[in-house]
This record gives C-alpha cells, sequence and structure tokens, in this order.
C-alpha cells in the first residue's frame, strides 16, 4: 500500500512496526502521553475522589524518589521516561527527540538508539535517586520523577562525544556545533542545582548525560557498554528459543570477534560521511551516502 493510501490508524500501524527508532519512541510518548490525560479526565469527571484513584497515574507512571516508596513501585524506573504531564514539557522533549533521534539513528542505528534511550533515561533515575538518598537537602523535598529528559539527555550527549563538531541547524539558518548545544543543556542542570528552587529533576539528566558519554567510549570493541547489553539480551532470548539442533537449523550466534570486525568496516564509512557532514552539513551528502545512513538504521 502506498503511503498516500494508508489511513491515519494505518500510517500509524506501519510506523510502528517499519517507521525509524525516533518515530516509535514519539508515538510511545504520545500514546502513553494521551492514556495519562485520559485518565485524569474520567477521574476529573466522574468525581472520583479516593486516594487510588487520585494517586492512579502517580504510582504508574512516576519515579518515586522517596526509598521505600521507590520499592512499592519499582516499575517507575522504566515508565516514567515515556511519560509527561505538562503539554508544554512534552512538546518540547518530543521536538529535541525528532531531531537528534534521526542524526543519532543515522550515524549509528536503531537499535543503539533505543538501548541508549531506556537505558539512559534509566540510569539517569537511578542516578537521582542516589542523589535524594546522598543529600540532606533533596531528602527533605522528595517528590516524584516523570519525563523523557533524561534519555534524550543520554542521546544529545553520546552525539556530542562522538562527534563534537557536527553541525545542527537552528531554526534553518544557523549551523551550531552539537557540542555547544549540549554545554548549553549541562549549564542549564549545574545552574538548576545551584539554585534548587526550579523543580527540575537535574540529577536525572547529569545521570542520562554520563551514560550518554559512556555509551560511545570503545565504540568497536566488544566491552562497549551497548554492545554487552546487547550481547547479554541475544542471550537471554537464546534461552526461550528452541535448540538449533533439534530443530534441524544451524545456529547463526555470531563471535565477538565477527560483531567487532563487521562494526569496524561499517563505522570507517561512517566515519568518512560523518566528517563530510561535520564541515558541510546533512544535505551535502549524496543520495548513496544518505541510503547508506538509513540501510544502517533499519539493519540495526
Amino acid at each position: 500500500m502506498q503511503d498516500s493510501q494508508r489511513s491515519l490508524l494505518g500510517e500509524l500501524k506501519f510506523q510502528l512496526k517499519f517507521g525509524s527508532m525516533t518515530h516509535r519512541l514519539l508515538l510511545i510518548n504520545l500514546f502513553v502521553f494521551i492514556v495519562i490525560h485520559l485518565i485524569n479526565t474520567i477521574i476529573r469527571l466522574s468525581l472520583l475522589e479516593e486516594p487510588f484513584f487520585l494517586q492512579f497515574n502517580r504510582n504508574i507512571f512516576c519515579l518515586e524518589t522517596e526509598l521505600s516508596q521507590f520499592l512499592l513501585k519499582p516499575w517507575g524506573l522504566f515508565t516514567s521516561i515515556f511519560s509527561h504531564i505538562e503539554f508544554l514539557h512534552f512538546v518540547q522533549n518530543m521536538l529535541v527527540l525528532y531531531f537528534i533521534g534521526k542524526i543519532y539513528e543515522g550515524l549509528f542505528d536503531k537499535r543503539k538508539l533505543w538501548l541508549t534511550y531506556l537505558f539512559g533515561g534509566i540510569f539517569g533515575g537511578i542516578f537521582e535517586l542516589g542523589a535524594h538518598l546522598l543529600f540532606p537537602a533533596l531528602q527533605e523535598n522528595s517528590t516524584v520523577i516523570i519525563g523523557a529528559s533524561g534519555s534524550i539527555m543520554a542521546i544529545l550527549s553520546a552525539l556530542a562525544c562522538f562527534s563534537p563538531n557536527l553541525k545542527l541547524t537552528l531554526f534553518g539558518v544557523l549551523p551550531v556545533p552539537i557540542f555547544v548545544i549540549a554545554v548549553l543543556f549541562w549549564l542549564v542542570d549545574l545552574v538548576g542545582l545551584s539554585t534548587g528552587d526550579d523543580h527540575i529533576a537535574h540529577f536525572s539528566h547529569l545521570g542520562g548525560a554520563i551514560f550518554g558519554f559512556w555509551s560511545v567510549q570503545r565504540l568497536n570493541s566488544p566491552k562497549n557498554i551497548l554492545t554487552m547489553i546487547q550481547r547479554w539480551w541475544t542471550s537471554f532470548k537464546q534461552l526461550f528459543k528452541a535448540n538449533p539442533k533439534k530443530s534441524g537449523r544451524k545456529s547463526t550466534m555470531k563471535t565477538d570477534e565477527d560483531y567487532a570486525y563487521e562494526r569496524r568496516k561499517k563505522q570507517e564509512r561512517t566515519d568518512k560521511i560523518l566528517d563530510k557532514i561535520a564541515k558541510s552539513g546533512y544535505d551535502s551528502l549524496t543520495k548513496e551516502e544518505k541510503d547508506f545512513l538509513f540501510n544502517q538504521s533499519k539493519n540495526g
């Protein structure tokens, strides 16, 4: 079916199944945002004032920073990174995710984008929890964390560390190196920590940034954190699959050396394209070079 012939529902299904990881993450965040406000609407219109209903969204979609509450609702470490309540917060995060997600996915692949978003957000949440356990000032004001900002900081920081001179065009006219944008975001969090009056989870953002840095270290090595996570996940999935010998199928699992060699060859070409982007911008790429980056993300 051609793009112009798909209905809205059909297009949403298509993007969730075949679209880029950036589009999938945007749709997941949008879906959760709608669900949260539908629940709030039902509670408000139905006059459901029991504590269970009034705290429903907090119990499901927020990360508790008080240890005793977190232990009762640990799933918030995962659900909170896809959740937003304030409309402006949601729009700001999704706009940033849209632009940097496409760049990240083009330079690396969709699996790495997913892992960086997921574990960057989780690491940021753990970082925030640790800060609340460590610092007395935060213990006096236990709160909840919600939003994809930690995950987005992980992606942005990974790009800034991997290719600091990569140009982003602001407002369609102003090319700015991505490290400048990242530094501005980090400074906002540092200033926020020094004032402490903006009710923003700055430690979560900084934790995500640290994971982003970590994720691009030793990129072509089997000891890279994202490579290790992928390998652990593959091994975990193999536990639930049929034994290849019994099913008559040959195992296609690759060794670490095979994986590293393939990644190294792809990286060599990616580096050349990356240098071109840093010097002349993404639009200067040829169709073949853009197709290469796109195929990397589709095959990631």
